[in-house]
């Protein structure tokens, strides 16, 4: 059984405005998933594992960390959304991690906390893509949650988009940790079946018609 450390708390959101964006891009809460969302946690991996190269549910991790790396590890405890074991950045946490997605998305979430004590503004931000091209991004505030600085991460976007990547404020804090994290598909459009059916009539009035002309000939 999976659990998920969800708290109170939403982080505050600042929307980022890119010359570039070609989304609109909202901030929503954990609640704001349907029940059909992939959720991924890291439960049954062992501490020290690899992030990079890793794939879990389908989500294919890969980050660019200064000198640091990113492991799967114990800390920093049950708060923050976040339940051991989880993500963990070591050493510089300068850069980003980047996560493919197995699908085209709609909506996308992560509890986070850093190391840090205080409310730090623009603590994680969320930047979606669609394969290269840039959609949009949002950037999170911090608040303590409880004890270290953190919260939920998630956002819905009017273009479906299959990569993010996750920053987060290394001058305000050395390490970062992530875990329960949040994916809901892009709706797949079907035809509705009036308009076929109404084609396919017009389409048999059409035949008849030429059929009857072809014969009165």
């Amino acid at each position: 059984m999976k659990v998920h450390c969800f708290g109170a708390n939403l982080s505050l959101v600042v929307m980022l405005c890119a010359t570039n964006a070609l989304a609109s891009v909202m901030a929503v809460g954990p609640g704001a998933f349907p029940a059909s969302a992939l959720t991924t946690t890291f439960t049954g991996l062992a501490d020290g594992t690899e992030v990079n190269g890793l794939v879990v549910n389908g989500l294919l991790f890969s980050y660019s960390l200064g000198n640091g790396n990113v492991i799967i590890d114990g800390g920093p405890g049950v708060n923050n959304r976040i339940c051991p074991p989880n993500i963990v950045s070591i050493g510089n946490p300068t850069g980003s991690l980047s996560i493919l997605l197995p699908f085209a998305a709609t909506m996308f979430g992560y509890g986070y906390a850093i190391l840090a004590t205080v409310a730090v503004p623009g603590a994680t931000t969320i930047s979606i893509f669609n394969g290269a091209t840039f959609l949009g991004s949002l950037s999170y505030n911090g608040v303590p949650d409880p004890t270290f600085t953190g919260g939920f991460a998630g956002l819905a976007s009017t273009l479906a988009f299959d990569r993010v990547v996750l920053t987060f404020n290394s001058g305000a804090a050395p390490a970062f940790a992530l875990d329960n994290i949040l994916v809901s598909a892009a709706a797949v459009t079907v035809p509705e079946p009036a308009p076929i059916l109404l084609f396919a009539v017009s389409l048999l009035a059409l035949l008849w018609i030429r059929s009857r002309r072809a014969t009165v000939r």
